[in-house]
């Protein structure tokens, strides 16, 4: 028996779930929502640390790093789901947020676990992936003790980047490997060991803060609307449209006009119509701000 794996809280029996099967339907489903509800405790718990990450991430891709998750079976899925999001959300470029799951793309679909003890293929990840000083790369693993992700991120320090551990039980052997460490401790799972439950749930709430708070500070909202969002489809297209109002107080007809005279581009449609320059001198303005929207309204009514 491998005592360190025995001892992990993901590995215990739930006290609570032990006659799970002989529950009818709906006691199953409340034991499950019961369960569920201990996590936001637990993620709040480890605020300091995501805080600390945040500002970390913000430091190094305002400088022009990147940031990568790197996970196997679960964590890497949730990791390649969170940087899958950002580009439509904050119309970012692809590179910028990066997800890696051991096993390759084909273990989104397929269990291929085994792949999470390859600590070789993770090191061989991290030198693919041109990683720099400039970066960050955030190790997601539930026990803590995946190889893939503890030899990628200690290659990864070896080459200047930050690194971020994101786990669910303390003292893990990821920890060490960690610049900073995000350990949501949750209790045993519903179904002992199945950490695609609580423990998925509050890596992806960890995930959630780290991108989302990373791009608010670096101007890709204006206050919580999604200003740098690509409008690529009907849906998206009828938000920019809804964003531009909101944020103007024009009516639909000036917002879409405005919209279109800023090539699709949210934010520039919105500095178009508060400051009411040109697209090339609001987009002029929009780099002076890095971006900042709220900061480049506040230059130009400070100019008049």
């Amino acid at each position: 028996m491998n005592e360190y794996l025995a001892g992990l809280t993901t590995e215990k029996i739930n006290q609570d779930t032990l006659m799970i099967d002989e529950c009818t339907t709906e006691e199953m489903v409340r034991l499950l929502n019961q369960e569920d509800a201990k996590v936001p405790a637990a993620v709040a718990a480890e605020i300091p640390r995501i805080a600390k990450a945040v500002d970390i991430l913000h430091g190094l891709l305002k400088n022009g790093g990147r940031m990568f998750y790197i996970g196997a079976g679960t964590s890497g899925r949730l990791g390649v789901l969170d940087a899958s999001e950002i580009p439509p959300t904050f119309g970012t470029d692809p590179s910028l947020v990066q997800g890696y799951i051991a096993g390759g793309d084909i273990a989104l679909r397929v269990a291929v676990e085994g792949f999470e003890d390859n600590a070789e293929e993770g090191v061989a990840l991290i030198d693919r992936c041109g990683i720099t000083e400039k970066d960050a790369v955030i190790g997601i693993s539930a026990s803590g003790s995946a190889r893939f992700v503890i030899a990628g991120l200690k290659r990864a320090a070896e080459l200047g980047a930050k690194t971020i551990g994101v786990v669910n039980n303390k003292d893990s052997r990821l920890e060490a490997a960690c610049d900073v460490c995000i350990a949501p401790v949750v209790g045993p799972e519903v179904i002992m060991g199945s950490t695609r439950l609580k423990a998925g749930t509050a890596t992806k709430l960890v995930l959630n803060m780290l991108t989302t708070c990373t791009m608010v500070k670096l101007g890709k909202t204006y206050n919580n609307l999604m200003v740098d969002l690509k409008a690529s489809n009907i849906k998206l297209n009828d938000r920019s449209v809804r964003i531009i109002q909101t944020a103007t107080g024009a009516d639909s007809e000036t917002a879409e006009r405005a919209l279109r005279q800023a090539s699709m581009n949210c934010k520039l449609a919105i500095m178009m119509i508060v400051t009411g320059l040109d697209a090339a001198d609001a987009e002029r303005e929009l780099a002076r701000s890095e971006g900042s929207l709220k900061a480049a309204i506040r230059n130009c009514t400070k100019v008049g």
